[in-house]
């Protein structure tokens, strides 16, 4: 083959070199050259890169699901709303606009009484005073004149206070109360909720801002069972609507948040609350340029009168209706307007024979001998009793004063006037329950000894000097701790409230029965001299777990409520052992000895076994006696009071004795109803089962026979104890009590017995309160 044959074979060869010449000609490829990859672009041209595909990450996602999920609800939204505004119509007026009364009856389905139609009287626009309009609109809603009818970011933040424990707080406008006053009612649904949204709506489009303030202001609820500013203007005031000034105005404004609790008259302690609000809407009219400041400096609160009750509550029936009203509204089984709408049969636990016993046993003592015309001291007194069933709890007889049409407070229920010395037994009962000792170590029991000179200091306590005065300064030396109930010794019993710990003895009486929210109820030695404010039905319900062998602790005055044939819910009584029966029945046996020879003995006119304890506030301005029979335990107390003023007045010179004490009147009042309501009942004695080494079958309080009295009782030791130095074995050999004083005359006769009054007198130190 000649050499000629070369070029073909290089074309052979160039078949792998790439592509040929400009010509055609095939080239060669250089040496050491890859083959190009006949995907990739010619040499020397610049190609764009590919496009890529980006991820869309979870954030876009979930964001484009969110935004259709959000334009998806707004349009069921907007479609619930166009259906709600097209379907829901404005309804005539509801039931409660037109309420009917409740009727209250005995528990042997008897009548009690019955409330009354609803107290109403609508009135035009033009004859309600522009301030009281102006009043209303600072105290509920200022820019009404120009806000819509529904108010849905007021209604999110009063749901989110609520869910947030903020508490509860309305988020409606005044169109909204309209409609649920008027064409709804007062239930807490959705739906109702959600009707009153769409019919405001409607109205508001409907009808003027005039006509919906008028309606609105004839069917709200002002308390006292009063419709309307018409109806409220009698019942506070007693004057028609256009006759009131701006601060009475003002004050009736001021109710609609609360009717009742902000009733100054019928609960006192409630005033501040009552003057605070009066004052917020005052300063809301002087905002919104209604009022102006010099006039408002000028205005003083503007006290209403006494409510007057219609003539179907005259008597006790009307102080039993606001018992039974207040039972089972702080119990939420009813709500305030709801229940004043009407409509209910309420049978109470009460028994006819046993109230007309108390009533006539009060008229006998007390009301049948006050002669205000000759004595003006007479004037002041009021009574208050209640009497409750041991075995269960239920209250079966009620005094709240001379008549409801004339006395709007219930002295039975009410919670300002000191129990004075019937706090006492708690304190023995918490040291028994506790196994408390004296500060030199002794156990306290019936028989232990107390020195009982008039103020003498107490010992162990970190609070302040406290040297509480007995009654009439009487210095009684060393005595029992029955001795000293019968006598109801303040210096004794201030160093046993130390000796057991006033908490300890706070956290008993509530047990019992007294609530953790009564006034003055302090943990300081005080305590045991009853400066607390507990009501005469809280205090008969505390006696009444004494009596059941300290089980219970808790009372009950509704049997049974219905509306249009429905069975309402009670709260379920559990009863439970509040102290122990040893605490309990050990107190009952000191107790006998106050009525068989104590301050008590008045009440042995019931004529049955009996235990109790009597009791005077500061300065005498209450007088009581708490008792029971193992059937039945009963609480009196007579109270002084200004009708005109409602201050407390001292009881000096009252049913023409000098001093009223509980010994006197109020333990009459309970021996005469006791033997009255258990008459035809063969008497019980007391089963007790004491601390162990005390007498069951005699009063632990007798006095012992008298011994020569020591030159020297006590001396101090010097770690700061006591010890005694009158040369005996010990402390239970100290000596007896001076001899009983004549019971017939004198400061300690039946009815005289210490009490907070006297624990006052001197320095701040020696305050009650140890302060």
């Amino acid at each position: 083959m000649s050499l000629s044959s070369s070029p073909s074979s290089g074309t052979g060869s160039g078949a792998n070199s790439g592509a040929g010449g400009p010509n055609g000609t095939p080239r060669t490829s250089r040496p050491g050259w890859e083959p190009r990859d006949p995907t990739l672009a010619p040499a020397g041209r610049v190609t764009a890169p590919a496009p890529r595909h980006r991820r869309r990450g979870p954030f876009r996602r979930f964001l484009r699901r969110l935004l259709g999920t959000l334009l998806l609800g707004t349009l069921l939204l907007a479609g619930a709303f166009a259906a709600g505004y097209l379907l829901v119509e404005i309804p005539p007026a509801n039931a409660t606009a037109t309420a009917q009364s409740n009727v209250y009856l005995y528990r042997d389905g008897t009548p009690l009484a019955r409330d009354g139609e609803v107290n109403r009287e609508s009135v035009r626009l033009d004859r309600i005073p522009l301030t009281l309009q102006r009043a209303v609109l600072a105290a509920e809603e200022r820019d009404f004149a120009t806000s819509r009818a529904v108010d849905p970011k007021a209604m999110v933040r009063a749901a989110w206070h609520t869910v947030t424990g903020k508490g509860r707080q309305s988020g409606s406008t005044i169109t909204q109360q309209y409609v649920k006053n008027y064409y709804l009612g007062q239930e807490q649904t959705l739906s109702r909720k959600a009707k009153e949204f769409f019919i405001a709506i409607r109205l508001g489009r409907e009808k003027s801002k005039q006509d919906i303030l008028q309606g609105y202001l004839n069917t709200s609820y002002f308390g006292r069972n009063a419709y309307g500013v018409q109806a409220a203007a009698r019942a506070y005031y007693g004057k028609d609507v256009e006759r009131l000034d701006t601060a009475e105005g003002a004050y009736l404004a001021s109710l609609l948040k609360a009717p009742s609790a902000y009733d100054v008259t019928a609960h006192p302690r409630n005033r501040a609350k009552a003057v605070a609000r009066w004052h917020y809407v005052l300063d809301g009219m002087v905002t919104e340029g209604w009022l102006s400041r010099a006039d408002r400096a000028a205005l003083r609160f503007p006290d209403p009168q006494t409510a007057r009750a219609v003539s179907a509550l005259a008597g006790q029936r009307g102080y039993v209706v606001q018992a039974v009203e207040e039972y089972l509204t702080s119990r939420g089984i009813v709500d305030e307007k709801t229940l004043a709408g009407g409509g209910f049969r309420i049978t109470t636990t009460l028994e006819p024979a046993k109230q007309e016993a108390l009533t006539e046993a009060v008229e006998d003592r007390v009301v049948s001998r006050l002669d205000p015309d000759r004595n003006p001291a007479d004037r002041f007194v009021r009574v208050g009793a209640a009497a409750v069933d041991p075995a269960n709890g239920r209250v079966l007889a009620l005094y709240g004063g001379i008549d409801y049409t004339r006395q709007y407070v219930n002295n039975a229920t009410r919670r300002d006037y000191q129990v004075g010395s019937t706090f006492k037994p708690f304190v023995l009962t918490a040291a028994v329950q506790n196994g408390a000792r004296t500060q030199q170590g002794r156990p306290i029991t019936p028989s232990t000894l107390y020195d009982g000179t008039n103020r003498r200091p107490v010992e162990g306590w970190n609070g302040g000097p406290y040297d509480p005065a007995n009654e009439d300064d009487t210095s009684y030396g060393v005595i029992p701790v029955g001795t000293a109930t019968d006598l109801s010794v303040n210096a004794v019993y201030a160093q046993m409230a130390v000796d057991v710990g006033p908490a300890r003895v706070r956290r008993t009486a509530i047990s019992l029965g007294l609530p953790g929210s009564t006034p003055d109820l302090t943990a300081s030695p005080s305590i045991a001299l009853g400066a607390a404010t507990a009501s005469v039905l809280d205090m008969a319900t505390a006696y009444a777990t004494l009596a059941a062998h300290g089980r219970l602790g808790a009372y009950t005055l509704v049997e049974s409520v219905t509306r249009g044939g429905e069975q309402l819910a009670l709260p379920a009584l559990r009863p439970r052992q509040a102290v122990s029966r040893e605490a309990a029945d050990t107190t009952t046996l000191v107790l006998r000895g106050v009525v068989e020879a104590g301050t008590g003995t008045a009440a042995q006119t019931a004529g049955r076994p009996a235990a109790g304890k009597t009791g005077t506030a500061e300065d005498d301005k209450a007088a009581w006696f708490a008792g029971y029979t193992p059937e039945l335990a009963t609480v009196v107390a007579l109270m002084g009071q200004d009708p005109e003023t409602g201050h407390q007045e001292p009881l000096y010179g009252a049913l023409g004795a000098e001093r009223v004490a509980g010994g006197g009147a109020p333990a009459e009042i309970w021996g005469r109803f006791t033997r009255e309501a258990l008459a035809g009942t063969p008497p019980r004695a007391f089963d007790l089962r004491p601390m162990p080494g005390t007498e069951a079958g005699e009063p632990s309080s007798a006095t012992p026979a008298p011994t020569p009295a020591p030159t020297s009782v006590l001396a101090p030791a010097p770690d700061g104890t006591e010890e005694y130095t009158t040369g005996e074995a010990g402390p239970e050999a100290a000596p007896a009590p001076p001899p009983a004083p004549d019971r017939g005359t004198g400061p300690d006769a039946p009815g005289r017995e210490s009490g907070p009054r006297t624990a006052e007198r001197g320095t701040p130190a020696h305050r009650p309160d140890g302060q």
